[in-house]
């Protein structure tokens, strides 16, 4: 059974810092393109960042890059979210997400682009 374990998430005032944490089990780590996606009411799902399925090549939607770092630790099969200099705008429920085909992608931009999700951690920052 794949499961996503997401954590971390809390409430920063703008400016601050977080790090998300996803621990993953139920399939073989590092077969598959995983990362993190987020969630406002009323709105689809959009990819923020992302490890591509073959290599270890980076996705990052424009709204983030510059401020977040993905990273992995496949001994651990987790993946982490380091957010910094976070604005109210990067309020969200966080999901860690994996896509479910094995393809080559440079980007993860939509919820179309994966195919399961954990539960979810929120992120609120305050200004």
């Amino acid at each position: 059974e794949v499961q996503l374990q997401a954590s971390g998430g809390g409430l920063v005032r703008r400016g601050g810092t977080l790090r998300l944490s996803c621990a993953a089990s139920g399939f073989t780590f590092d077969d598959y393109a995983i990362g993190w996606s987020r969630q406002v009411p009323g709105k689809e799902r959009e990819g923020v960042a992302c490890f591509s399925t073959y290599d270890d090549a980076t996705y990052y939607s424009d709204s983030v890059k510059g401020r977040f770092t993905i990273s992995r630790d496949n001994a651990k099969n987790t993946v982490y979210l380091q957010m910094n200099s976070l604005k109210p705008e990067d309020t969200a429920v966080y999901y860690c997400a994996l896509r479910t085909i094995r393809d080559y992608r440079t980007t993860y931009s939509k919820e179309s682009d994966f195919g399961f999700w954990g539960q979810g951690t929120q992120v609120t920052v305050s200004s």
